[in-house]
Order: C-alpha cells, then sequence, then structure tokens
C-alpha cells in the first residue's frame, strides 16, 4: 500500500522560504501516469491545489502560487519537495502531499493517496 508523509518546520517566518517534502513509500514516483501534488487548507477556507510533478519530472503550478513555488523530486529517495518562498501569514495552512492520476485535484476523493497533512504557521 502506498503510503505518503509530510515532513517539515511547522513554524517559519515571514519572508522565508517555506520548505517541506513528503516521502513516499511502498510505490515509486516514477510510477507512469502519476502525479505528486501538494495541496493546502488555510484555517477556514478550502483545499487549494498549489501544484505538482509527473512522473516524468514535468512541473505543474497554479497560476496564482507559480511566481513563489517550487517543486522539485529526488528518485533516490522517492521524495518529492515543496518550496514556497515569501511567506507571509496568509501562507498558514495544513499542508498536504498527495497522489493519483489527475494533475489538479480540488478534493480528496479525486486522488488515490493522500498524506496525513502537516500544519505551517506563519509568524514572526
Amino acid at each position: 500500500q502506498v503510503q505518503l508523509q509530510e515532513s517539515g518546520p511547522g513554524l517559519v517566518k515571514p519572508s522565508q522560504t517555506l520548505s517541506l517534502t513528503c516521502t513516499v513509500s511502498g510505490g515509486s514516483i516514477t510510477t507512469n501516469y502519476y502525479y505528486w501534488s501538494w495541496l493546502r487548507q488555510p484555517p477556514g477556507k478550502g483545499l487549494e491545489w498549489m501544484g505538482a510533478i509527473g512522473y516524468s519530472g514535468s512541473t505543474y503550478y497554479n497560476p496564482s502560487l507559480k511566481s513563489r513555488t517550487s517543486i522539485s523530486r529526488d528518485t533516490s529517495k522517492n521524495q518529492f519537495t515543496l518550496q514556497l518562498s515569501s511567506v507571509t501569514p496568509e501562507d498558514t495552512a495544513v499542508y498536504y502531499c498527495a497522489s493519483g492520476t489527475v494533475i489538479v485535484g480540488k478534493s480528496e476523493r479525486e486522488y488515490h493517496y493522500w498524506g496525513q497533512g502537516t500544519q505551517v504557521t506563519v509568524s514572526s
């Protein structure tokens, strides 16, 4: 069974870069036709798709976040990473990694695999 686990700091200062890693077990991030995504849910708001990296390494970003977002992968560690630069308190959210055959998903049910989520707070 494929499992995803997010890791990274829970507190980030404004203007810094948020960096999160998703470690995948039970499956490979190079599996054909699978996309590995980052999503977030700010308090009191809906789920927001941030971006994805595909099985071939291609990347896809939410246009509203593209200028601040970078997603990369380490196939030797079976991990993919999110970097979000110039964070503000509005970036406070629970961040999720997920995977499925969709590039852009709007809800958990659209994905095959879903991490437990990690709270990130942006505050000085």
